[in-house]
């Protein structure tokens, strides 16, 4: 006969209760830990998933996520004949919010360097990768696009051809892919108006210098559009991605191009590591300190619960005392009740959350190492919180069955 069913079936409802309650309370244990697990998996998405070995930034900068970045374009050429270097091409990322169909849109640009990229390595659901230099776009089901909704960004309008999942930027903001050439556009759109001011300017800048009254076609060329100036550069582009030919010691690609004064070099690791320990650093460890108290919390709860179920049963315990029953008797009816009670919040907290967890606005990851370290944890509470009920029960004397 089991002493820990047959009271558990005599309070079936009272049970049941507090061990939803506990399974909710785990619940929260495990979205707090999916939540950080989001975290880096979002601040690490495309560093692990684009494919470059190395990452080639503005000199002194930690570009091109955890700050801004500019580099010339042109410097994927200089890439190409490094030895050691299989390719190498550009990469834009910036944030836009627009409105579009009368709500708000905020999507994270990125920039392929296509025809070289053309989205092979995302994640689709639907749809097809970039096919064309222009007006095309492939964006992330968070955004709430669908398959050939047109998308009006700058003077120009893109399509959606490919719809990808899970992902998104560190900000929990969807990715949207774009070639390199329309995220420039995009970028660097400028009113009509401004365009006129600035070419004016040019114009009266020239104007002032000698060259304007000797050379007078110059003031003509400085109304031409920026492209067209040799002496302007064309703009600049976040990052350029190298991938090395296999085989090769990134280190040994790293020291020579550090010798270059105009840009920094970072590996696949070392560019995780700028954002795991600089731009998620903070929430990252806010988030591990939260799960941590939630835990202690969750511990002194159990304690406090099966302590009160304890009380409950002091009369039944003390009977059991004076027919002679031993303490390890007693001291099983108290474990087994706080393990079973760890063990259904464990499974209702399992199961809810696997509801509950995608319908989060932000990314939320349970792998099975998490699952597994709160199986333990919950194992280790249930036994720890069973000492204060085992505690009380053993301090109960057989006379008090008749106080």
């Amino acid at each position: 006969m089991n002493l820990a069913l047959k009271d558990i079936r005599h309070n079936l409802s009272r049970f049941s209760l507090t061990a939803l309650g506990i399974g909710m309370l785990l619940m929260i244990v495990m979205g707090m830990g999916g939540i950080y697990q989001g975290l880096i998996k979002e601040a690490t998405l495309l560093v692990d998933d684009i494919g470059a070995d190395l990452w080639v930034v503005q000199y002194g900068t930690r570009g091109p996520f955890a700050e801004i970045s500019r580099i010339p374009r042109n410097l994927e050429d200089r890439l190409q004949s490094v030895p050691g270097v299989l390719s190498a091409r550009a990469f834009v990322t910036y944030a836009v919010q627009r409105e579009y169909r009368s709500k708000p849109l905020r999507m994270q640009v990125q920039g392929l360097s296509w025809p070289e990229d053309k989205g092979e390595w995302l994640p689709l659901v639907a749809g097809r990768r970039l096919g064309a230099a222009h007006y095309e776009v492939i964006a992330d089901q968070i955004l709430g696009l669908q398959l050939g909704d047109e998308l009006p960004l700058g003077k120009n309008v893109y399509k959606v051809v490919g719809i990808t999942k899970g992902m998104s930027s560190m900000s929990g903001d969807g990715l949207a892919f774009f070639s390199l050439l329309d995220s420039l556009d995009i970028q660097y759109d400028y009113s009509g108006e401004a365009i006129r001011l600035e070419r004016e300017a040019r114009r009266w800048r020239v104007a002032r210098q000698d060259i304007g009254h000797t050379q007078p076609s110059l003031l003509e060329r400085a109304e031409l559009p920026s492209a067209n100036l040799a002496a302007l550069p064309l703009p600049s582009v976040s990052a350029v991605l190298v991938r090395l030919i296999p085989g090769t010691d990134p280190d040994s690609v790293v020291a020579k191009l550090s010798g270059w004064t105009d840009v920094s070099v970072f590996t696949r690791e070392q560019q995780k590591e700028l954002l795991l320990r600089g731009v998620v650093d903070r929430a990252r460890r806010q988030l591990g300190l939260f799960r941590a108290l939630l835990i202690v919390i969750s511990a002194i709860i159990m304690a406090l619960i099966l302590y009160t179920l304890t009380l409950e049963k002091i009369h039944d315990i003390a009977m059991l005392k004076l027919i002679g029953a031993r303490n390890s008797v007693i001291l099983a009816l108290i474990l087994q009740q706080a393990l079973l009670l760890g063990l259904l919040g464990y499974i209702f907290a399992f199961i809810a959350g696997k509801w509950v967890f995608p319908m989060f606005p932000r990314r939320v990851v349970i792998n099975t190492d998490d699952l597994v370290s709160l199986a333990v944890i919950v194992f280790v509470i249930s036994v720890l919180s069973a000492g204060l009920g085992v505690w009380k029960a053993l301090r109960v004397e057989p006379n008090e069955v008749v106080s």
